[in-house]
């Protein structure tokens, strides 16, 4: 019998080298430790620091290593995970160099630095807009990665972020996401290239996948839709959202549908916000359909959206379910009549409603009167009242007048760039008497003369509270603008300023002086004893 061994046959072993074993990370650990509390160079010149501090930051540093290498061996998958051990040791040294050059926090900064936070907010958008790299953001995020920071609120807009430095945020954002209730993202790629931006939000957005937010602001990155859909894992996982900001994103017709398509409809959101935007009509109506399913929105914007008339009623319609809305700003639109009149069934309905801001919508004097009729008998506490630019003359003033009258917590009102001339303005002089909360009134432009200029002085400058009267750009004489100067000769300042009147404005080219003043003086006695009745005809 041969009782020789045979050698064993030839196999190919697979070793892989990711992830580490349990005590290969405790033993990186107590490696940094050893590191971070031995005395060296960086010691004598920043501080040693204390076993419990020096333990504290090696294990977040190791959990953000780890988190960083993991998901570079993620991203390839059929490899050994040997580039993803380098990864590991590479972030450890730099996360480690960090904490030396930082130096010993004493327990008293850090809740310092806590009670300094407020409402515990994390904000690096003060300063210079800037471009910052990945060096950089490892300076600026340097609170984020301290185990004991508790911020709730994070605040990264006016910094544009590139790949690597979007890389190194996305990793801290994911390692304190749980705490989180507000994110601002607005304005962090700008002046990127798009491929480098939409990889940014991407990494924000998964990076932030899950997070149970109240607020999140994703204005001013130029979305588009291929931008919606780079934050589209975070806006789809959203269920408790009751902020949401998208404004000065090109938000067009397709971008609209991705938002309506993306955003979970939970009913808790209280304000959205669409502000100039490219959204149209197709657009307004995707957005039509986000609002119909938000019955507590309280705060709703959607102004400078190129949105016309079949945007507008649609957009009205869906505004008819918010019961609850107090705040309402469609300005810069192009509504027109149509849209106006629908916007009045919808504000019969809003009784809560207290601001309004409708200016430049083209609504002229029928969807003017529409409107004054219907807020009569709705929102009974309005504050605020814009309804700038929409081509009123004094043909509808009167049903306006009655519904400003009825207001008697109205604080601020703007009918500038209209055409309510002397009949019409004294008609809102008269609506605005007893209002004794009245801060502002603008009715610049308004092709305004010497007897419209004095009545609505006359008016405002009683008032205690009062603030600001602007009545520049109207046809003022040079006597009429020097009589209402000397009203407001105690308070000048509650004068706004009268220098582009025209004395020599349209109606004058064949008045004298002293015609003039007999005209207004004739037009005020017989608008003087006018009552202006709530609903009449």
């Amino acid at each position: 019998m041969d009782h020789s061994v045979k050698p064993p046959q030839n196999r190919v072993l697979s070793v892989k080298m990711w992830p580490p074993s349990k005590s290969t990370r405790l033993m990186l650990v107590e490696r940094m430790v050893k590191n971070i509390t031995t005395p060296s160079i960086f010691s004598r010149k920043y501080g040693l620091l204390s076993l419990q501090e020096a333990e504290d930051d090696a294990k977040r540093i190791e959990d953000l290593a780890f988190a960083t290498a993991n998901k570079h061996f993620q991203n390839e998958p059929d490899g050994d995970g040997t580039s993803a051990v380098q990864v590991y040791a590479k972030e450890s040294s730099k996360l480690m160099l960090d904490v030396i050059k930082r130096g010993p926090q004493e327990e008293s900064d850090v809740v310092s630095a806590n009670k300094q936070s407020g409402d515990i907010l994390f904000d690096i958008s003060c300063g210079r807009r800037a471009f910052i790299d990945e060096d950089e953001a490892r300076e600026l995020l340097r609170p984020l990665t301290d185990p004991h920071n508790s911020f709730t609120k994070i605040r990264f807009s006016n910094r544009s972020f590139g790949s690597e430095a979007a890389k190194f945020a996305a990793t801290v954002l994911s390692s304190i996401k749980d705490q989180l209730t507000e994110v601002d993202l607005s304005d962090v790629v700008a002046g990127r290239p798009e491929a480098e931006a939409l990889e940014a939000m991407t990494m924000f957005s998964s990076a932030l996948e899950g997070s149970k937010l109240r607020f999140l602001d994703l204005s001013d990155n130029a979305l588009g839709e291929k931008g919606i859909r780079a934050f589209g894992s975070l806006i789809k996982s959203q269920h408790d959202l009751e902020e949401l900001y998208l404004m000065n994103d090109g938000i067009s017709e397709d971008a609209a549908r991705a938002v309506r398509e993306l955003l979970p409809s939970t009913g808790k959101t209280r304000v959205l916000h669409f502000h100039n935007n490219m959204t149209g009509d197709e657009g307004a109506i995707a957005i039509a359909e986000i609002v119909r399913q938000c019955p507590s929105l309280e705060d709703f914007r959607c102004s400078s959206t190129r949105i016309g008339s079949e945007g507008g009623v649609a957009l009205a319609e869906a505004l008819q379910h918010c019961t609850h809305l107090k705040k309402l700003d469609l300005r810069d639109n192009m509504f027109g009549v149509e849209g106006g009149i629908a916007l009045a069934k919808t504000l019969s309905v809003l009784t809560h409603l207290t601001e309004i801001y409708m200016s430049y919508l083209n609504l002229e004097d029928e969807g003017t009167e529409a409107i004054a009729e219907a807020l009569l008998k709705s929102a009974t506490s309005l504050e605020v009242l814009e309804l700038a630019g929409n081509d009123i003359t004094v043909n509808s003033t009167g049903k306006l007048a009655a519904c400003i009258a009825s207001k008697q917590s109205l604080s601020k009102l703007n009918l500038s760039e209209n055409e309510l001339k002397d009949e019409g303005s004294i008609l809102i002089a008269k609506a605005v008497e007893g209002h004794d909360q009245l801060l502002e009134v603008d009715l610049s432009t308004n092709m305004i003369r010497r007897a419209g200029a004095r009545a609505l002085a006359q008016t405002v400058v009683k008032k205690h509270t009062f603030k600001l009267l602007n009545i520049n750009g109207n046809y003022i004489s040079d006597e009429g603008i020097d009589e209402v100067n000397e009203m407001f000769k105690d308070c000048p300042d509650k004068l706004g300023p009268l220098d582009d009147n025209d004395p020599e404005g349209e109606d004058f080219e064949d008045e004298s002086e002293e015609e003039e003043g007999e005209e207004d003086n004739d037009l005020e006695s017989k608008l003087g004893g006018l009552k202006i009745k709530q609903g009449e005809e």
